[in-house]
């Protein structure tokens, strides 16, 4: 099954990049192929962090957001379809949407037997509540709804875990993730050497390798964060 993942959340510093990065790493890890797009114009950190297979896309541009949905024609002769990964800037919520509707892309994609997955990086704020009201609003039933407490961005979700936009969206078959926080300093030399997930558990010299425990820790993340999405439906 290919996947369409549009990893979101409308505000600026709410992991976007990082979860894009880490789903990348999971898909690498199992085996998955995929194509990775980065929308961000001020720092482009996934296209970055994974050079080999993400690479800027302008998402105010309808040239631009076709080379996303064009992936799924470039079929290999094995039939596996590559998944897409869409790290999206803040506030892009306006053209991705025009885009969406004008192409009437979720009921060809659906034709086409690929899943949409949004996912909806919060943190603890009220902000992150009320876009996720707008994003089910504006897309209602048919793609999945992945809403995702990132606990490096905050603590108390009980904002989110009663609002009556959690509510409307797991009625929509939505599920709840919880991307677990990684130790901060650990976080910053991996970022500091732009480095993948593998690389950064694989490397032990030069400037900002990871010590031994830090290591283990990204690798203790890693695999928690794998046994969590290995109950979503990405492949």
């Amino acid at each position: 099954m290919a996947t369409l993942n549009f990893i979101g959340g409308e505000k600026g510093g709410v992991g976007k990049s990082v979860a894009a990065r880490v789903l990348a790493q999971y898909f690498i890890d199992k085996g998955q192929p995929f194509t990775g797009f980065d929308t961000d114009r001020s720092h482009t950190s996934f296209a970055r962090f994974y050079a080999d297979y993400a690479s800027p896309v302008v998402v105010d541009s309808y040239e631009g957001l076709d080379k996303v949905a064009s992936v799924f024609e470039e079929m290999p002769v094995s039939g596996v379809r590559a998944s897409v990964i869409v790290d999206l800037a803040a506030q892009t919520a306006a053209p991705l949407s025009r885009w969406i509707r004008d192409s009437d892309l979720l009921a060809l994609l659906a034709s086409m037997g690929i899943t949409v997955n949004f996912w909806h990086m919060a943190d603890a704020g009220q902000d992150s509540v009320d876009l996720l009201d707008r994003l089910v609003n504006t897309f209602g039933p048919g793609p999945n709804y992945f809403v995702v407490k990132n606990e490096g961005r905050g603590s108390d979700f009980s904002q989110l875990e009663q609002s009556p936009a959690l509510k409307k969206a797991l009625a929509l078959g939505g599920r709840v993730v919880t991307l677990g926080q990684l130790h901060e300093a650990s976080m910053r030399k991996i970022d500091r050497r732009n480095a993948s997930f593998w690389s950064a558990i694989h490397t032990t010299t030069g400037p900002d390798a990871l010590g031994m425990l830090e290591r283990q820790r990204v690798k203790t993340w890693l695999r928690n964060t794998y046994a969590t999405f290995d109950a979503l439906p990405l492949n």
